[in-house]
């Protein structure tokens, strides 16, 4: 059944879920390498499953959920964190991945069943618990980097519905810059092509150079950020974006940002060269 004709299209979209499961590109891409290659190593651990797709993801989450550590709910216990009643990073495992397999996979609650080991009623169950779940997650502030203004306006609006505050929409490399240093903001959205000819890579590199913020990028062609060469980045929206897709990207990686700052280790958005920037 390990057809490498079958299994080659899924890789891309594989990492991309692997990278917004794990928090970072390395930690994404070594799932996925270790899956690949116990699929080699022996093509029956994929099993007859009817959905090929769906049964790859089931075969990279039994690599995932190998690791303790994974498998662990983050809860909250001291600070403002306990005032603050549950936050995303307490959000279970299951709803987590039933979740982003959803909103950022585009999977049926079939597919969801296959991947999670479970029933279609039961991925619908764990779907809507996340959504309660991620709707209590803390509020922040966003920066968006975005030339086309009713893209713009169409993320500031999903951005606002999820209860953030959007500090600045910026549409040049200099004014997300500026913007940037002035507020701090708690994440940043940013477009890959701006309206001064510059790249949204190379804003956020010069951003990441005084501050360390977790970075979402939106792009049209996202499979040319996901072959596995480093770096790239964690964390993707693919034009043209749901309300869904961007919840899930948004909440995922506020969930890492949070953990980190919980460990007191500050978390750390890997750095893309300005060469990478040649992608809409």
């Amino acid at each position: 059944m390990a057809d490498s004709a079958m299994i080659a299209p899924h890789i891309p979209f594989l990492r991309r879920f692997a990278r917004a499961l794990a928090g970072t590109q390395s930690a994404g891409d070594a799932y996925v390498a270790t899956t690949l290659e116990a699929i080699v190593a022996d093509p029956s651990v994929l099993g007859d499953k009817l959905d090929p797709k769906a049964e790859i993801y089931r075969l990279f989450l039994r690599t995932w959920r190998d690791v303790p550590t994974n498998n662990v709910v983050d809860r909250p216990s001291f600070g403002d964190e306990a005032a603050a009643g549950r936050r995303l990073g307490a959000i279970g495992v299951e709803p987590r991945l039933a979740f982003l397999l959803s909103a950022v996979e585009s999977f049926t609650p079939a597919q969801i069943g296959q991947a999670l080991g479970c029933s279609e009623r039961e991925a619908n169950a764990l779907i809507d618990r996340a959504g309660r779940e991620i709707a209590e997650q803390i509020r922040t502030s966003v920066l968006i980097i975005e030339d086309e203004p009713l893209i713009a306006l169409d993320l500031r609006t999903l951005v606002e519905q999820l209860g953030h505050d959007v500090t600045t929409i910026a549409r040049t490399h200099t004014e997300a810059v500026r913007a940037a240093f002035k507020d701090r903001p708690g994440v940043i959205l940013a477009d890959i092509q701006l309206a001064d000819g510059s790249s949204g890579l190379e804003a956020v590199n010069e951003i990441l150079g005084e501050q360390e913020v977790p970075v979402i990028f939106i792009t049209a062609f996202p499979e040319r950020f996901l072959t596995g060469r480093a770096p790239e980045p964690a964390f993707l929206i693919t034009k043209p974006f749901t309300a869904e897709s961007v919840k899930a990207v948004l909440s995922q990686a506020l969930f890492f940002e949070r953990k980190s700052q919980r460990k007191s280790v500050k978390g750390k958005v890997d750095r893309i060269p300005p060469t990478a920037g040649a992608v809409a």
